[in-house]
């Protein structure tokens, strides 16, 4: 989800190890999601414990987080609030998009059409507010901070870059950089080798690092012009105008480069007259809700609370819990006496 900036953003391909040292403030909403959607058996099944409910938010979580760690990043997770007023009718149509995928996921099963069914089943993703409490309280036996935004995740990420709390946000959107991000990184959680859909081949995924001044430099425009190129391209809480893409957005915003001549423009030669909140969500970019956080404190793993969490109510493997937090725990204790990351307790 989120507004399509691909084919403007300057991005950089770097390695998990070049992060060492570096607080990253992840969308926890964000990859919960990519989680959900990618773990899963190869029907599209999600993967489960013995009662059937759902847990592949939280081996991702484990598993990844623990990776992120091994490679001396200091993650930060950010989990949305309440969504603005304006977001309704987005969430609505996710909602019926959702439903809409999971019924075509069983029909695909019924009809044996294995492939197709995952596909159709990752689209289907729920993330219950069960579920994120739960990944809070993993984060927390695993001494990994989290934060509670006011409202949208992605702005208190944001809020935290620039304040120099973190050096970078992370999330596949790029309405970070709306937001104010200095610099975002998008596939924190999914590099490797990746399936195109539709198609027999794989992909390489890597971390992508975006320089907000960076990009802005070099297409020309200010931050409340990529908002109006995002607004016109189409964003988490409005849609775009048909037929116009981020290279004719930026188009139109150099020319028309306030709010009020861009809807001028669109009236009049695309006969487009945007919804009311438009403003109200081009404010929401530039000035939105955000937690004033003092101080970000990671603790120590407390083994007993994970395995209560995964392996006694989610029947994860006892030995594969233990050797990864065994492996953690060895990483911070170099890594904390090497001195090269501060204040890990």
């Amino acid at each position: 989800m989120g507004v399509d900036l691909g084919d403007l953003a300057i991005k950089h391909k770097v390695e998990l190890e070049e992060l060492a040292g570096k607080s990253v403030a992840i969308d926890g909403m964000n990859i919960l999601y990519q989680f959900l959607a990618s773990i899963r058996q190869e029907d599209g099944t999600p993967l489960m414990d013995m009662k059937g409910r759902v847990t592949g938010h939280l081996s991702g979580l484990f598993y990844r987080s623990i990776r992120l760690v091994n490679a001396g990043l200091k993650p930060i997770y950010v989990f949305d609030g309440p969504p603005p007023e304006f977001k309704r009718k987005t969430i609505e149509e996710r909602i019926e998009i959702r439903r809409a995928a999971e019924e075509k996921w069983k029909k695909a099963l019924a009809e044996e059409k294995v492939e197709e069914a995952k596909r159709y089943a990752q689209g289907s993703s729920r993330l219950t507010k069960e579920m994120v409490d739960e990944s809070k309280r993993l984060l927390s036996f695993m001494g990994i901070p989290w934060v509670q935004a006011p409202s949208e995740g992605e702005a208190q990420a944001a809020w935290m870059v620039h304040k120099g709390m973190c050096y970078a946000s992370a999330s596949q959107d790029y309405d970070s950089l709306l937001f104010g991000s200095p610099v975002l990184l998008r596939n924190l959680s999914i590099t490797g080798k990746r399936k195109v859909p539709k198609q027999n081949r794989f992909i390489d995924i890597g971390i992508e690092l975006v320089e907000l001044e960076e990009t802005l430099k070099n297409i020309g425009i200010t931050r409340q012009q990529l908002i109006l190129v995002g607004i016109m391209v189409g964003t988490d809480f409005n849609e775009g105008v048909r037929g116009i893409g981020p290279k004719t957005a930026l188009k139109i915003v150099k020319e028309q480069d306030t709010l009020e001549k861009v809807k001028a423009y669109l009236k009049t030669e695309k006969q487009y007259e945007f919804p009311e909140e438009v403003d109200k969500i081009y404010e929401f970019f530039m000035a939105p809700p955000y937690k004033e956080v003092e101080e970000i404190k990671w603790g120590k793993p407390t083994r007993e609370g994970v395995i209560e969490l995964l392996v006694d109510e989610h029947d994860f493997s006892l030995d594969r819990v233990d050797k990864a937090l065994e492996g953690m725990m060895k990483q911070v204790t170099e890594t904390r006496n090497q001195r090269t990351l501060d204040k890990w307790f």
